[in-house]
């Protein structure tokens, strides 16, 4: 019987895409990897904050993911912050090139985690907030962590 991993396998989260955007729809794709770039990712060394995705000729590319290099990597590391192609079926990707045409709506990676051995990339349709709407959720985080607070006082 195989052993199922119950553990938390993100290996990169992107905090400030739940901040920037309203996150309508997260797909789960595959990510193009050489060989050092994996081994870095593992180590933990992967960065998600200020990245996007891209639409060009029909395939999905992620943009600023910084990975950094493997420290025994030497001649086969490659550009931290190269484009990295996504892995997503061909029904999926016309979907989200439907709302990439949507003003408003972009591809944001949001998390980068382990699935049978394999890394993948959480990506999410997103809407930007305004200031006022990042103001808001502030307010709301803000008073959820004072209720409780005042419950575990008690």
């Amino acid at each position: 019987m195989a052993k199922k991993n119950t553990a938390d396998n993100t290996l990169a989260d992107n905090k400030k895409a739940w901040h920037d955007y309203f996150i309508e729809e997260t797909y789960e794709c595959g990510i193009e990897l050489v060989g050092t770039e994996v081994k870095s990712i593992r180590g933990g060394r992967a960065n998600l904050k200020d990245s996007y995705a891209e639409v060009r000729n029909s395939e999905i590319y992620a943009c600023n993911i910084h990975i950094s290099p493997y420290e025994h990597g030497n001649i086969y590391n490659v550009d931290p912050l190269r484009k990295r192609r996504l892995l997503l079926h061909k029904s999926e990707i016309s979907k989200l090139i439907g709302y990439t045409a949507q003003q408003g709506y972009t591809l944001v990676p949001i998390a980068m985690y382990l699935k049978n051995r394999r890394v993948k990339v959480k990506l999410a349709v997103a809407k930007g907030k305004k200031d006022y709407d990042k103001r808001d959720s502030l307010k709301e985080k803000a008073a959820k962590r004072d209720i409780e607070r005042s419950m575990k006082v008690r």
